[in-house]
């Protein structure tokens, strides 16, 4: 059965056949581990396991590379303002190193939280400072890049073409762009492969060019060359990396290489928050631990994200978790009917909805109808081994744990909620009286909280 992705290089599904055999080399863009991962990173993630999966469903074998970036993303996205790490750093007192590892653990937990099908190959930027550093040294050779006061630029006029995912047209660009940081710069759209540290910075190394440190996209391009070849199959990522981060990825590759390193690009939609961005100042940022504390399973959120495809915006609410919590009970529960019935169902039925299914996962991976095809399986009339073992090989591809009885907890109430976000500010102000008159408030509701290095545990008295 041909399985199509929808390729944002050529902007049309293709039939996908991997370059050597019987095995995809994949490149995903990871997390820069600066502060948690919101709900908004964690549906990137969970797309980039439905692909995982589906491959695999496919027959392929994997061979996968998703990066660590924990030096070099300048606030900006771009090349301006402070590496993030650093800030970060320097906001919570601790050294680079020591943020880095923290975040990274977080966000390793909450893969693990929503069961996600690890990549084979999980890489630091700051493990590979030699692998970046030969291929700007390449570049360089190569006449691609060019030497500032303040750091190495690619010259992005020495292509044949930029702006192949985006379509940036750099000619119509050039009378409104932005204002250059650095004057020295050739084109507004040079960018920087290594940057010249100031004396003061927290994480530079010793270069051809002194003391400096790698800009943020040269990492990817060293990293997946190192692991998977000047030639990959998949590379995927959010759809705010396209128009800087992976067409600057590209742009080097091909001055390095004369080719695109990924065949296929793959990108995931934003996640709305009722109907708008997410965001700090509205108070919209949560993580998958705020899901947790009200009571639902991570996998709920999981589920959540199959409500619609990959490529579409997804508007997040409470109560689409609600629902979607209620339905991975359901799907459990109906997993487990199957499993103790002793009707027979015909070989011809249970083909059918297999085929079906993997249509489904095969075009694009459409998960809204993949799911409609589970509920058909979950609710029929019949009650089925047959029917159990066909939900059991769909959940390779849904990754639910189906077979796993989910706890039915009771929602925390939001009044409950709220008083914690209060204490919570409390405790950021050091007014301790506060902070326990809100506690009493919350035993007297008849929940506990107890504090926790990350965060807190809310419990029912």
């Amino acid at each position: 059965m041909e399985l199509k992705l929808y390729n944002t290089l050529t902007k049309r599904k293709e039939i996908f056949k991997p370059i050597h055999g019987n095995e995809v080399r994949i490149y995903s863009c990871g997390p820069t581990v600066y502060k948690d991962a919101t709900i908004g990173n964690m549906r990137t993630n969970v797309f980039m396991d439905i692909l995982r999966r589906v491959l695999k469903y496919n027959g392929y074998t994997l061979k996968h590379v998703m990066n660590i970036t924990d030096v070099g993303h300048l606030v900006s996205d771009a090349d301006e303002g402070e590496d993030k790490m650093i800030k970060s750093a320097k906001e919570e007192g601790k050294t680079p190193l020591e943020i880095a590892e923290f975040y990274t653990k977080r966000f390793l937990k909450d893969l693990k939280d929503l069961n996600i099908d690890m990549p084979e190959i999980i890489c630091k930027a700051t493990d590979h400072i030699d692998d970046m550093l030969k291929f700007v040294e390449e570049l360089m050779k190569k006449g691609y890049a060019y030497e500032t006061s303040t750091a190495i630029y690619f010259d992005v006029s020495k292509l044949d073409e930029y702006g192949v995912l985006s379509g940036i047209n750099l000619e119509e660009q050039k009378e409104g762009a932005r204002v250059e940081v650095d004057k020295e710069k050739k084109n507004p759209y040079d960018f920087a492969l290594w940057i010249k540290a100031p004396e003061n910075h927290l994480m530079k190394w010793d270069s051809p060019w002194g003391l400096s440190y790698p800009g943020w996209h040269i990492e990817c391009s060293a990293m997946s060359k190192k692991y998977l070849g000047e030639e990959f199959d998949i590379h995927t990522g959010g759809i705010d990396l396209i128009p800087t981060h992976h067409e600057n990825e590209i742009a080097q590759s091909k001055g390095l290489t004369g080719k695109n390193p990924a065949r296929f690009w793959i990108h995931g939609e934003y996640l709305l928050i009722n109907g708008g961005k997410m965001s700090k100042s509205l108070g919209n940022v949560y993580l998958l631990s705020d899901i947790i504390k009200r009571g639902y399973s991570p996998l709920s959120y999981r589920i959540f994200c199959f409500s619609a495809s990959y490529r579409n915006k997804l508007n997040f609410t409470w109560e689409a978790i609600d629902a979607s919590n209620k339905a991975l009970i359901k799907l459990k529960e109906a997993y487990r009917k199957h499993l103790e019935g002793n009707d027979d169902v015909q070989e011809e039925i249970i083909n059918e909805f297999e085929n079906k299914f993997h249509e489904a996962i095969n075009d694009d991976l459409n998960m809204p109808l993949a799911m409609s095809i589970v509920w058909e399986v979950a609710k029929y009339n019949l009650k089925s081994k047959k029917l159990a073992n066909l939900l059991l090989k769909f959940d390779t591809v849904l990754g639910i744990k189906i077979d796993e009885l989910e706890e039915n907890k009771e929602k925390i109430p939001d009044e409950v909620l709220e008083l914690v976000e209060k204490r919570k500010q409390a405790r950021q102000d050091k007014n301790w009286e506060l902070s326990d008159k809100i506690r009493d408030e919350i035993n007297k509701k008849g929940y506990n909280i107890k504090d926790q290095k990350d965060g807190v545990i809310i419990e029912k008295l």
